[in-house]
């Protein structure tokens, strides 16, 4: 048995009740749940079928995310989150960047690099060290000015730990970041890299070994034998090619609004909703949400 959810943009769009019933009825479904009306809906069916990405292509035209689960263990026990893009709307690397005045070259490194061209220690290593004699009081100050939350985020982490659920935020940026973002947002635990600092200043230099994608992919491991669960019980969230280990190995994982070859990895995609609908993916509603 597989679930069919489709979900819109909250605010932007609005999910016909026509459109989800005539996909049921192509699809030969069960009746349909509206989990918030006009936003998102679900519905059982026996199998994936043949025209899953065709329909998908075609409802993305229409500001409607498709996913195709399996019906059992929607609802996760752990949430496995990056932070830049995904937690919060920015990179933070290049936040600090651009107060230091090379904004545009760091930016240009970190798309490349979050798109699978780069690879992401060396380039994570030159961007750093572009941050050389940056004072250590720009970090505070970009948190403050410039860091936003990424919408729903504080549902997302708030409704799966009023369920039971472990969360976890681990990113390949910086300790400085996470800290604030994880206390801020309820998360039971962070991982992140290190910026060096000396005489008030960033030194260049970042600490090793260093937070990628393999380090994402222990997180997972070892978080999920110290919880005693298993990896099919985690809902991972990530937008960027050192995300893909965790989100090929985590029960579910998804690529939020995320970069082309990451989505050509990932079954499950969200582009058009906020972060409220990896709830719905585990088949929460809307009246069901913790904030």
């Amino acid at each position: 048995m597989q679930v069919v959810t489709l979900i819109t943009t909250p605010h932007k769009h609005k999910l016909e009740a026509a459109l989800v019933d005539s996909l049921r009825n192509a699809w030969g479904g069960a009746d349909a749940n509206w989990l918030a009306i006009d936003e998102a809906a679900n519905f059982a069916i026996t199998k994936v079928p043949d025209n899953q990405w065709d329909v998908w292509a075609a409802l993305q035209a229409e500001g409607v995310d498709l996913v195709i689960q399996p019906y059992s263990n929607l609802r996760k026990k752990m949430l496995l989150a990056d932070m830049d893009s995904t937690m919060i709307q920015q990179e933070c690397i290049d936040e600090l960047a651009d107060e230091a005045g090379v904004g545009a070259r760091v930016a240009d490194i970190t798309a490349r690099a979050m798109n699978g061209e780069l690879d992401f220690e060396e380039a994570l290593i030159e961007r750093v060290g572009l941050l050389k004699d940056l004072p250590e009081s720009m970090i505070a100050q970009v948190i403050a000015q410039r860091i936003s939350y990424m919408p729903g985020g504080r549902e997302l982490v708030s409704t799966m730990k009023a369920h039971g659920a472990y969360a976890a935020l681990v990113s390949g940026g910086f300790t400085a970041f996470t800290a604030n973002v994880s206390a801020e947002l309820g998360f039971d635990e962070n991982r992140a890299n290190t910026l060096h600092i000396a005489d008030g200043k960033l030194t260049g230099e970042v600490g090793r070994p260093i937070l990628g994608k393999a380090a994402k992919v222990q997180a997972l491991e070892e978080i999920t034998t110290r919880l005693g669960i298993a990896e099919a019980d985690v809902l991972a969230v990530g937008d960027g090619a050192n995300d893909l280990g965790m989100l090929t190995r985590a029960g579910t994982g998804v690529a939020l609004h995320a970069k082309p070859a990451v989505q050509a990895q990932c079954n499950v995609r969200i582009n058009h909703g906020d972060l409220t609908a990896l709830l719905y993916l585990q088949g929460y509603a809307r009246n069901e949400f913790v904030s």
